[in-house]
């Protein structure tokens, strides 16, 4: 396993970590043991960065991995948690109050079993009032992490645009990382347009999604992926490419998503232990850059095809 440090905060986290949306049961519904097994797996193994949230499973992924942090000694790993997304009775909730989210650290210090969090995260700023973020969020934030509550202050986001918009109107420093998702994969690297940019920042990066939210793997894409069809179709092509070559999909996107060390790390979430130890096997694993470059000309290549019947 190769580590990384995120931006300038000292924290040199494992270049593949464990993203725990699963323990929400977010994808489909998870066995509860199992889901803290893949978490000891995790970290037995060398992954010492964890991300959650309390958006992912209404709250149950941090309760869930909570029960797993109690047995993993404190120096065993980095924690990352979210403020501003919530939800409560399968209704989606947002708020980006500086008093909701100083709340809301407190709630996922008590459900986490842990006295401090590493990294405290706006999650999703695309769903704000970012001139909210950046004049009552982040500052809650900044005030908790004087206060040692929480060591370093970072946002997340989908769109690129909007990261570097909340970067551009805080106080320099406020920012430490980014979570970006989606776009450092086989078939999107648009992140590394900004690569530059968060550097000279100071700002730490890390990515998430490496298969693409389904694009990229043989399970293929949930009914909600928000995929064109000719995108979905385009990966479906290089997914069946890749097996005709004896090479899953699923390892290259994992072997690409992490061969970039400009990236600090890249997350990926399972609640099996198989999977968890079958992704650090493929992270350690050298690349064909053939295929590489084979499966992208292939998804390329459907998307140019479909542009220009469109």
């Amino acid at each position: 396993m190769n580590y990384n440090e995120i931006g300038k905060t000292g924290m040199r986290v494992s270049n593949l970590s464990f993203g725990a949306s699963s323990l929400g049961g977010v994808f489909h519904d998870i066995r509860e043991a199992e889901g803290i097994k893949a978490v000891y797996t995790a970290v037995e193994n060398g992954m010492n960065f964890i991300d959650v949230s309390p958006y992912y499973g209404h709250y149950k992924a941090e309760t869930v991995l909570g029960k797993a942090l109690k047995e993993i000694p404190r120096d065993k790993y980095y924690l990352s948690t979210k403020v501003g997304r919530y939800g409560k009775d399968g209704i989606n909730t947002w708020d980006y109050s500086g008093k909701r989210a100083t709340e809301s650290v407190y709630e996922s210090l008590e459900r986490l079993h842990i006295e401090y969090i590493d990294l405290i995260n706006v999650h999703d700023v695309e769903f704000s009032d970012m001139n909210q973020v950046v004049n009552e969020t982040l500052p809650a934030l900044v005030e908790l992490k004087k206060k040692g509550i929480v060591g370093h202050v970072g946002i997340t986001d989908l769109q690129l645009e909007n990261l570097k918009w909340v970067i551009d109107h805080s106080e320099p420093g406020t920012v430490e990382s980014v979570l970006n998702f989606c776009h450092y994969c086989l078939n999107d690297e648009k992140l590394t347009d900004y690569l530059d940019y968060f550097e000279s920042k100071n700002i730490g990066i890390i990515n998430a999604s490496p298969l693409s939210m389904g694009l990229l793997s043989q399970r293929g894409v949930p009914a909600w992926h928000p995929a064109p069809q000719s995108l979905v179709e385009a990966c479906r092509k290089a997914v069946q490419h890749c097996l005709s070559k004896n090479y899953p999909i699923e390892k290259l996107a994992i072997q690409y998503s992490v061969s970039n060390p400009r990236i600090a790390t890249t997350l990926f979430s399972s609640a099996n232990p198989d999977n968890v130890l079958k992704n650090i096997t493929y992270a350690e694993e050298p690349i064909d850059w053939t295929l590489v470059k084979e499966v992208q000309e292939i998804i390329g290549k459907q998307m140019r095809v479909s542009w220009a019947n469109s």
